[in-house]
């Protein structure tokens, strides 16, 4: 019975240091994010187009890469100023516009 109550206790100290460690360590503290200068990808030029359909986009005033963002996308963090990034609402409304 002893040696049951001594693996249990082992395990509780074995999980209680692995939730120590999940947090990432440094007071989980997002990394700040890089913000590109909205005349880099054109974003200047389209902000009036902000809170309308995804379907007023410009396609052919889109000089570089253009990255659409719906609710629940994956989006990788790799950082290119010259990409449009579109974030887009439920509705596929245009909620912002920025560069990166």
């Amino acid at each position: 019975m002893q040696s049951r109550a001594f693996g249990t206790g082992l395990l509780i100290l074995a999980l209680a240091g692995l939730a120590g460690c999940a947090g990432g360590g440094s007071g989980d503290v997002p990394a700040p994010r890089q913000v590109a200068d909205p005349a880099l990808c054109g974003a200047d030029r389209m902000a009036h187009l902000t809170g309308g359909p995804a379907t007023a986009l410009p396609g052919d005033e889109v000089n570089g890469p253009l990255r659409l963002i719906r609710p629940g996308d994956m989006v990788t963090e790799d950082f290119n100023p010259a990409r449009l990034n579109v974030t887009l609402n439920a509705q596929d409304h245009i909620i912002s516009l920025t560069c990166g």
